[in-house]
């Protein structure tokens, strides 16, 4: 778990940008957004979790340095060494890392983890929810003071904008079940469940939980072998767009193509869309309609048709 501050040439005029923090788990989400933010000529300080960020990030960052689930300390004397006073969180965080046997052994808790989210973790009766862990993880940063801020603030131009991304538009079939699945979906979002919901012909194949969302859809592949199904994806109604905010990519894509998807929906404004030319390409190699609304209702009107940017 070495650090390894390096730093690299750029423009004269990083030199006067601020350093941005970014805390990387798992999937492509934080190395687009770093190497979007070092193009912008903002040195870029990555801490990369353990067992799940791309090792790749190192090529795309000013300062490096891997830690585990527990180093909470190390987080912030590297941020504060390297001048970071705002950072964003993005990636996945497999959650099931929490229940496996010898986790906290393997990632070692330092004393400032243990003072921060010790009484949170080792409680009978407090929740482990998504908002509640990444909300815990926000206060704690800002108590140290490293403000935790959206990335989407500094790069809006990652969130999907309404309308058809693909050839095919939903079918009436799948239009219904969008409706359907969307207000399913907002419930369990409501409830830090999950944000994905799998539909077919208004039955629930699959709801999202602490597997993720390709697990989910590839467990609705599964349930039904015979394809042709809706995959709903929207925000939290509390949705806080410093965490845990719904995204889709190259990884999405792929899942529905081996699982038999038909459709895909997304929230329009609230969705980070990565990778789009590659997504659209391929949905439309397969037949999968993709769409992005603002509410679900749009669906049964007119779908402005866009294309990958």
């Amino acid at each position: 778990m070495s650090c390894s501050p390096e730093k690299r040439a750029g423009p004269r005029e990083r030199l006067s940008r601020e350093p941005l923090g970014v805390l990387a788990g798992w999937g492509d989400y934080p190395r687009v957004v770093a190497q979007a933010l070092r193009q912008r000529g903002h040195p870029v300080v990555v801490l990369a979790l353990k067992d799940h960020a791309d090792p790749r990030l190192a090529q795309v960052a000013d300062a490096f340095c891997w830690i585990g689930l527990g180093s909470f300390g190390r987080a912030v004397r590297v941020f504060r060494t390297q001048g970071v006073r705002r950072a964003v969180l993005l990636g996945k965080l497999r959650k099931t890392e929490f229940f496996r046997p010898g986790v906290w052994w393997q990632h070692r808790p330092d004393w400032k983890f243990l003072w921060h989210f010790g009484p949170l973790l080792f409680s009978r009766t407090k929740n482990r929810k998504d908002d509640t862990l990444l909300q815990a993880l926000v206060d704690a940063f800002a108590r140290q003071g490293v403000q935790i801020v959206p990335p989407t603030d500094l790069l809006p131009e990652l969130l999907a904008p309404p309308g058809l991304w693909t050839q095919r538009a939903p079918t009436p079939y799948e239009r219904q079940d969008i409706l359907f699945g969307w207000q399913l979906a907002r419930e369990m979002g409501r409830l830090d469940v999950g944000q994905t919901v799998v539909v077919k012909a208004r039955a629930v194949l699959a709801v999202e939980a602490i597997e993720g969302t390709d697990a989910c859809i590839a467990r609705a592949g599964q349930l039904c072998p015979s394809g042709r199904f809706t995959v709903v994806k929207v925000a939290k109604p509390q949705q806080d767009m410093r965490f845990d905010v719904p995204t889709i990519g190259r990884n999405t894509i792929d899942q529905l193509v081996r699982s038999g998807a038909s459709c895909l929906a997304i929230e329009a404004g609230k969705t980070v869309f990565l990778d789009r030319e590659y997504v659209v390409r391929e949905a439309d190699r397969h037949g999968i309609a993709v769409v992005s609304l603002v509410r679900a209702e749009d669906v049964f009107g007119p779908l402005t048709t866009l294309r990958a940017a």
